[in-house]
């Protein structure tokens, strides 16, 4: 059983990150696994209808957080600490998904892959690993 449910993520982060919250929603949450799931809008776009890598890097680092809260509960602390990011081709499309699996589950870092794809897309439009620093425990 997951630490942190679908209806805990998005309330928290509708609270945490004012603005993003309709946009921006988790679906799923199940043990070290989290889909997330963004309807884009034109401040999301390119020229062309191209979801942009910015948008694509902010959806990776939220769910892969979502990814670790699955584990740990609600930890706002924990922060990212590296991501790369390969835009495989083109994201074109009303919706992004993004689905991010925890790789590693250490004690002072978590390292996730994630899997970005328009919606209804079945090839990745890029792929990420990102890497989260956890609070200490005896801090």
């Amino acid at each position: 059983m997951t630490r942190f449910t679908v209806d805990e993520a998005n309330i928290f982060l509708s609270a945490a990150f004012k603005g993003r919250g309709a946009q921006n929603q988790v679906v799923t949450m199940e043990p070290g696994f989290a889909v997330m799931r963004l309807a884009a809008d034109e401040t999301h776009l390119r020229p062309g209808g191209y979801i942009s890598g910015p948008t694509q890097m902010s959806l990776a680092d939220s769910v892969a957080y979502m990814a670790i809260m699955t584990l740990t509960g609600l930890e706002p602390m924990t922060v990212t600490s590296n991501l790369n990011i390969n835009f495989l081709r083109p994201c074109i499309g009303a919706a992004v998904i993004a689905e991010g699996r925890i790789l590693k589950m250490g004690q002072a870092l978590a390292v996730i892959e994630v899997h970005i794809r328009a919606e209804g897309a079945e090839k990745a439009s890029s792929h990420a690993i990102v890497t989260y620093a956890l609070p200490r425990k005896d801090a």
